[in-house]
């Protein structure tokens, strides 16, 4: 995990988690309560935030979640350094302290229709057959690290390649920015949680000139 406050804008507290390891949503939970903010911001889709908070949020028993191989993968590898709960524990965390303290919560990454016009806008034919094959050597064999932060970052660095998947993650993390600095007016303490693979250039951009985003 990884979190600091911006040069630019010290209200923002920017928290990379480290998607699915259940001792960073612990930690998640203690900086919430520390930094008791008045607006979060994770970065998930409307959709995404709409599920987890309907199936997962304080829920009382499990629900089945289907995995495609390379998150089986990226599971298993994590194990390492500890329990991996799907969906990420650190954003189901994160509603559960938004409805208990009435924080306003917001999802900061583009609709499943505006991610799919992303995507498609950057990942040409033969950019998505090289992810494909991407995909499925980094299922065979994941990347070695020494902590989870280190892997998170070398997984994403084995999948983001190309220039086209590299510009689509630019785009993303883009709209998360011009989202935050939409919200950011009249919030006195926003928390913002991205995974721990985005928070660097995430950062670079909050702490950036406005228009660079």
């Amino acid at each position: 995990m990884k979190a600091e406050r911006l040069a630019r804008e010290p209200r923002v507290l920017l928290v990379g988690c480290v998607r699915g390891l259940t001792r960073e949503s612990y930690a998640f939970v203690d900086i919430l309560e520390r930094t008791a903010p008045d607006r979060i911001g994770v970065a998930l889709s409307p959709e995404e935030l709409a599920g987890i908070a309907e199936y997962f949020a304080d829920a009382e028993g499990e629900t089945t979640v289907h995995l495609v191989e390379t998150e089986k993968s990226e599971i298993h590898a994590l194990t390492r350094w500890g329990e991996v709960r799907v969906p990420n524990p650190s954003a189901v965390r994160a509603i559960e302290w938004a409805r208990a303290h009435g924080v306003p919560l917001h999802p900061l990454d583009p609709s499943d229709d505006g991610a799919a016009s992303m995507f498609t806008a950057n990942i040409g034919y033969v950019e998505l057959v090289r992810r494909t094959l991407r995909e499925r050597k980094l299922a065979r064999q994941p990347p070695t690290a020494n902590d989870p932060d280190e892997f998170a970052l070398r997984w994403d660095a084995a999948l983001a390649v190309g220039a086209g998947s590299r510009e689509l993650a630019r785009d993303r993390d883009r709209y998360l920015v011009g989202e935050v600095r939409r919200l950011l007016p009249g919030a006195a303490r926003f928390v913002v949680m991205v995974d721990r693979e985005r928070f660097d250039p995430v950062r670079s951009l909050l702490d950036g000139p406005a228009d660079a985003a």
